[in-house]
């Protein structure tokens, strides 16, 4: 019964994510660093994708999406641009190379905020809970293999990246069931207006 209700239209089960950007100029700096990590550690070119400080990852079912979006257009409507620094890279061994966001005390509190205000909106289940992520970071290349990573952190660690951005707004990203990579489906603007969301208004 269970399948059957996820395989009905507006009840299958997709992949968020709600990120920052940069702007063109900075993206394509960034784009040209995974350009340059694709060719030099033989990684497959999918791999390259959107620059972006991801802020909650989260499953949730289709149906569940213009709430989402009516929830986040609120947080939006209340909330403030915030000035992003980046600055050089960190890692994560050993998998995944990043670059630093040395300002993060805004963009944890923009993720604190979508938190507070609609984390029960992307809970599918007590198995699949929202991920929000208070290490924010732009992702350079992930998912490398032990030999990729050791050579790549070890030239990383000696280079030197610098960038900053005012983020005006904030986006959500769908994957669905057999698609590789997230794709934007709605943005919402930083207007910094006095809102008050109540949390009976969630459902």
């Amino acid at each position: 019964m269970k399948d059957l209700i996820i395989n009905m239209p507006g009840y299958c089960v997709n992949e968020y994510k709600i990120a920052v950007a940069p702007h063109e100029e900075l993206a394509k700096r960034i784009m040209v660093l995974q350009k340059d990590f694709i060719e030099e550690y033989k990684m497959p070119y999918k791999t390259a994708f959107i620059p972006q400080i991801s802020l909650v990852a989260f499953k949730q079912i289709q149906a569940f999406e213009e709430r989402i979006i009516n929830r986040l257009t609120i947080v939006g409507m209340g909330f403030h641009p915030i000035k992003i620094e980046l600055s050089n890279f960190g890692s994560i061994p050993s998998h995944t190379i990043f670059i630093n966001v040395t300002s993060q005390v805004q963009v944890t509190e923009l993720v604190r905020k979508i938190k507070e205000d609609g984390q029960r909106l992307m809970k599918l289940d007590t198995e699949n809970k929202p991920y929000f992520i208070n290490d924010p970071h732009i992702t350079i290349a992930t998912k490398l293999k032990p030999w990729q990573y050791e050579q790549a952190w070890n030239e990383c660690s000696h280079r030197h990246f610098t960038g900053r951005f005012i983020a005006g707004k904030m986006i959500l990203l769908r994957r669905k069931k057999g698609e590789y990579k997230f794709s934007p489906i709605q943005s919402f603007e930083f207007q910094n207006l006095p809102i008050e969301i109540k949390q009976g208004e969630l459902f």
